[in-house]
């Protein structure tokens, strides 16, 4: 609503800003915008243009007299090739900044590429530096063209960082933060809720989930077997993420095969979320999973709890509206689906985590969908964990804080070793 606040001035009282475009996460596009558009009476005056759906209705949508044009981030490449040197927007909204945050992504150097047609740019983000400072560079680009970080990446690098050559890693030099942010200071504005809200308590509640002993021999020897396949000096990224995913499922209670059929392996993490579920007497629940496979046993769980419970998977606006008017009592989603920018505020304060994601920006952002400005109550998060499982791996990289891939290494290595003992 500041935003386009902010464009409705720029635009009609101070005539800077001739035609805008919004660029956003595809669920984000398609409701939040829109709806913030239409909620407000002094936005009435803004036409807002949704460009979505097929080539042809893209094309279509781009033809509509509007003010804003709302077009979601997978299409931005296709958006640049279309307009090509016409570039038509002098303004440039990018909500979830931080999904530019890759300088060799197609779709930062397609933005990249139009920056000189386009005279003010503005970056959302609640997460600017999710894996640390190396993430800020890309952003920042979009937004001064080199100009207070370095023209590339490399310069940057250089100036801000030492590199590791044995591991590739590259090392934060001391006061880099404090330099960047002094770099950055004069067109970055920072607001914590906390300053500036009076927002209800967030509460963590861990749910250590016991495996029954067939289910835990069963998941202690397909660990082990999986680990013990695997070589621990050799090792890749791409091994310890398949490696992790697969023991993630086991502790949800099915893995895939690799005809990608689902196994059902034990019902202990359901049983606990059912449990759940009846002590929170009927509340209203925001129940995030990690896998495809865990949404049939889930909606069967919910419904063996309470057949009345009005369970829906998320597929859309329409869905986060049905939610805040509180039409569903136990909404699942994936948290890659609604983490950015849904306000779901209104129709709970429960969160649970039945899978947690590796993503400490995916996991922040999807609690941050009720724990908001208009939440009335302390928002709870439960987090259902397999007791010495993976799970217990996943919530200890969260609370470190440690980027993605180091943390799948760690937790990986770690459990090889117990495994040979």
């Amino acid at each position: 609503m500041i935003t386009l606040s902010a464009i409705l001035r720029l635009k009609y009282d101070l005539l800077q800003v001739c035609k805008v475009l919004v660029i956003a996460p595809k669920k984000v596009a398609e409701g939040t915008w829109t709806g913030e558009a239409r909620k407000w009476d002094h936005l009435n005056p803004l036409r807002v243009q949704l460009v979505m759906g097929t080539a042809q209705q893209r094309i279509k949508a781009l033809f509509t007299p509007a003010d804003v044009y709302v077009i979601n981030r997978d299409n931005v490449v296709w958006l640049v090739q279309y307009y090509q040197n016409a570039w038509p927007f002098d303004m440039v909204v990018v909500d979830e900044l931080s999904s530019f945050k890759n300088s060799q992504a197609k779709r930062f150097k397609a933005l990249r590429s139009v920056l000189p047609h386009i005279s003010r740019v503005v970056g959302l983000t609640g997460t600017p530096a999710p894996n640390g400072l190396e993430d800020l560079w890309a952003q920042v680009y979009l937004l001064d063209r080199g100009a207070r970080l370095g023209k590339t990446i490399t310069w940057y690098r250089e100036r801000y960082f030492t590199h590791n050559p044995y591991t590739h890693e590259n090392k934060a030099l001391p006061g880099a933060m404090e330099n960047v942010q002094a770099a950055i200071s004069d067109i970055c504005v920072s607001l914590a809720a906390k300053d500036y809200l009076r927002m209800p308590d967030m509460i963590l509640d861990d749910i250590p989930v016991e495996l029954d002993p067939a289910a835990k021999k069963a998941y202690r020897r397909m660990e082990r077997e999986m680990l013990l396949q695997v070589d621990q000096e050799t090792i890749t990224a791409a091994g310890a993420a398949a490696l992790t995913g697969k023991l993630l499922q086991l502790c949800s209670g099915a893995v895939y095969t690799e005809d990608h059929r689902a196994v059902p392996v034990h019902g202990c993490k359901i049983e606990a979320m059912q449990e759940l579920l009846e002590g929170l007497n009927g509340q209203h629940a925001l129940m995030f999973y990690g896998f495809r496979h865990d949404i049939p046993r889930l909606l069967e769980g919910v419904r063996a709890v309470d057949k009345q419970l009005r369970t829906k998977m998320y597929e859309g606006p329409a869905d986060a509206d049905a939610w805040n008017r509180g039409e569903i009592d136990i909404l699942l989603a994936h948290p890659a689906s609604c983490a950015y920018g849904l306000n779901l505020q209104q129709g709970g304060h429960h969160i649970i985590w039945f899978g947690l994601t590796w993503s400490l920006e995916l996991y922040q952002q999807a609690n941050a969908r009720l724990h908001r400005q208009g939440q009335e109550h302390p928002v709870v998060v439960h987090r259902l964990l397999v007791d010495g499982g993976m799970d217990m791996d996943v919530a200890a990289a969260l609370e470190g804080k440690r980027d993605v891939q180091d943390a799948l290494m760690i937790a990986l290595k770690a459990r090889i070793e117990k495994a040979r003992m």
